[in-house]
């Protein structure tokens, strides 16, 4: 009886000691920053791309080709393992559909091997606290179909509830008006963004002041939440730690989350939405 191999991208946020941890294999997608391609990570080189970003230096970022994919998913195929691929939501990024292009490819190679290819239509660690439950649906003995259909079953349950602290940063980036930035900013308004089931980010809300944007996050985790066991739920923060440990603090106090997992938002997705990003990530009955 074949084995199976759980293979996502860096777009989960995840660290190299959880991955591994968890016996997954990962992909990185890549930055350009300062002239030079690096390989998106939460375990190096974030502060640097984040203090560029303070500074209104450009970045840009690159999807997984299907090169790319095949080269992390053929090894396990190789080995005699099936594949299960999560991959970062199609709604952001091409890495998806890459994906499939390579599993197609390799399917022809290797006939005799079951590969399948989800788009978690999750990011940053939204895609990482999907990618932790599927592990832990793993463990519990489920086949690679029964798993692939539990994945798909359950993904739209998987929370992003999102506030950006940088107005002028989403202004640079071509998402706001130069006066809705200025203005917004001189109000500390705080907009409220989540991932939506086609696995965008879509401006939501706003709050006055950026305790007041936390609490909306952690209250929107009471309210949808209700029904669901957020025993752990995750965290990021775009090199702001004070405010991740803060928001942290105000999920144990208020919810019924015992082990909170805070984590760093990585080159590609911070490229995007900017330091001082906070995102909370739990179950719910609908994002």
């Amino acid at each position: 009886m074949a084995t199976y191999q759980i293979i996502t991208d860096s777009a989960c946020d995840l660290p190299k000691a959880m991955l591994q941890q968890l016996q997954v294999s990962n992909i990185p997608l890549h930055i350009l920053f300062r002239g030079e391609n690096m390989i998106d990570s939460v375990d190096e080189g974030l502060q640097e791309i984040y203090a560029g970003l303070r500074n209104g230096e450009a970045t840009s970022t690159s999807a997984i080709n299907p090169d790319g994919w095949a080269s992390v998913i053929e090894p396990a195929l190789a080995q005699g393992n099936d594949a299960l691929v999560l991959a970062f939501s199609s709604g952001l990024s091409t890495t998806y559909q890459s994906a499939v292009i390579a599993a197609e490819e390799l399917r022809e190679k290797y006939p005799e091997r079951n590969i399948r290819v989800v788009d978690t239509l999750c990011a940053a660690l939204g895609q990482g606290l999907l990618v932790w439950y599927t592990c832990k649906q793993r463990d519990a003995g489920l086949t690679l179909d029964e798993l692939t259909d539990w994945v798909e079953q359950n993904k739209l349950s998987l929370c992003h509830w999102v506030t950006v602290n940088d107005l002028m940063h989403l202004k640079r980036g071509g998402r706001i008006s130069a006066t809705t930035a200025v203005v917004g900013t001189m109000l500390q308004i705080k907009p409220i963004i989540h991932v939506n089931d086609e696995g965008k980010l879509i401006s939501v809300g706003k709050a006055r002041g950026r305790k007041a944007a936390m609490q909306i996050l952690v209250d929107k985790m009471k309210q949808l939440g209700q029904g669901y066991d957020n025993s752990t739920v995750f965290i990021t923060h775009g090199d702001c730690l004070e405010d991740g440990q803060l928001l942290k603090q105000m999920v144990l106090e208020q919810t019924d989350a015992k082990e909170v997992f805070l984590g760093n938002l990585g080159a590609v997705i911070g490229s995007h939405a900017g330091p001082g990003t906070l995102a909370l990530f739990f179950l719910g009955k609908h994002r």
